[in-house]
């Protein structure tokens, strides 16, 4: 397993950056404190979805974070993304493990523990648990797994999970305590009027998070 730091994650949708390059929000972005970026293009043909790559990692690059590409191993591989991200229609992940090697990070949408376990055997490096709540930025899911779901998922496995979906500053902190490395966004940061202060404001609920699980488990053990 490659160690990824999975605390902030997110993932990128043009539809919501009010007209703004998306790189121009992902420096932002990182300049809050994200740690890893996904690009996420759905609508782009091979071609402009390479050139939003590499744009997209010259970025990443520059800033010191991983870039992980969303279905594409083609895309991931040709432009040297640090990762792949697929879900759970897309190419399973013992095959994108023997096609890509070991160097590089790849990451399996779940939504029950049965997934996350096959996941993780099967050579998963992280799990995108999707989703936590209702989300408008993506239709194609399961329904909810909610705060409960992401802690039977959380006792199922040992690899960093990231928590996905209808995921905002106030709910962060909840997210955390259940049981996730850290929370993917996507409209929170991209559709925000300032990119860097909206992630400012996640990652202080994820430290808010990280105290209130550190201090309960305190508490745990000397009760």
């Amino acid at each position: 397993m490659k160690k990824i730091d999975c605390s902030l994650y997110l993932v990128t949708d043009r539809s919501l950056a009010r007209n703004r390059p998306i790189e121009q929000v992902v420096r932002e972005a990182i300049l809050g404190g994200v740690t890893v970026v996904q690009l996420r293009e759905k609508d782009l043909g091979s071609d402009r979805f390479l050139q939003q790559a590499r744009s997209m990692k010259s970025v990443t690059d520059e800033m010191g974070v991983p870039l992980i590409i969303n279905d594409r191993l083609d895309i991931a591989m040709e432009c040297a993304a640090a990762g792949v991200h697929l879900g759970q229609e897309d190419m399973g992940c013992a095959e994108a493990r023997r096609t890509a090697g070991e160097r590089m990070i790849i990451g399996i949408s779940v939504s029950t523990p049965q997934e996350a376990v096959s996941a993780e055997a099967a050579g998963a490096d992280y799990l995108g648990v999707s989703p936590i709540f209702l989300t408008g930025t993506k239709t194609d899911t399961p329904p909810p797994s909610g705060l409960e779901g992401l802690r039977a998922i959380r006792k199922a496995v040992r690899i960093p999970l990231v928590g996905i979906g209808g995921i905002n500053a106030t709910n962060t902190a909840d997210i955390i305590r259940a049981g996730a490395d850290g929370v993917a966004v996507v409209s929170a940061i991209m559709a925000a009027p300032d990119p860097r202060m909206a992630t400012r404001q996640l990652i202080a609920a994820i430290q808010a998070g990280r105290h209130r699980t550190d201090a309960d488990l305190q508490l745990s053990r000397r009760s």
